[in-house]
C-alpha cells in the first residue's frame, strides 16, 4: 500500500513530531511516500528544489498513491490543495483534526462528505482512527 501522508509545511512546524509520530504508524502498513514530512529540518532541505519541482513531485506522488491521510490541525492551503486533488484522484481520504480550544476545521474540509474526517484530543486516538480507517479499506 501506497500512502500519501500531509501535513503542514510552510503553514507551520509546529506538529512536525507529532507527524513523525503518525508516519511511524502509517509505515506498519505500507510505504508512506511523503515521510519527509515528519522530519523537523525539512523546509531548509527543500531550500534545493525549486517550486515547480516540489509540485511536480508531490503530484507525481499523488498520482502513485492507494491512499491520503492528512493532519489537518495547522491551516495549510497546500494541504487543502493535496486533498482536492485526492478527491479529484479518487482515493479515499482519512482527515485527523485535534481539537483545540478556540479552532476550528475549514468548512471546505468538515463540510465535505467525501472526506472521512475525525476529532481526536490524544495521539492514541488518531492511531486508533488511522487502524480503523485503513482495515475498512482492506
Amino acid at each position: 500500500m501506497k500512502i500519501y501522508f500531509a501535513g503542514a509545511i510552510r503553514g507551520g512546524r509546529e506538529d512536525a513530531a507529532l507527524y513523525r509520530g503518525l508516519i511511524q504508524l502509517l509505515k506498519t502498513f505500507g510505504t508512506v511516500l511523503t515521510e519527509h514530512v515528519g522530519d523537523e529540518t525539512l523546509l531548509g532541505e527543500e531550500q534545493a528544489l525549486s517550486e515547480e519541482e516540489i509540485y511536480d513531485r508531490d503530484m507525481q506522488w499523488l498520482a502513485k498513491a492507494d491512499l491520503l491521510i492528512a493532519e489537518v490541525s495547522t491551516p495549510s492551503l497546500g494541504v487543502g490543495y493535496e486533498l482536492a486533488i485526492a478527491e479529484k484522484l479518487g482515493l479515499p481520504c482519512l482527515c485527523l483534526f485535534r481539537k483545540q480550544h478556540n479552532k476550528r476545521l475549514s468548512a471546505m474540509i468538515s463540510g465535505n462528505t467525501y472526506f472521512h474526517t475525525v476529532i481526536y484530543s490524544e495521539f492514541s486516538e488518531a492511531q486508533k482512527h488511522i487502524k480503523q480507517f485503513i482495515k475498512q479499506l482492506a
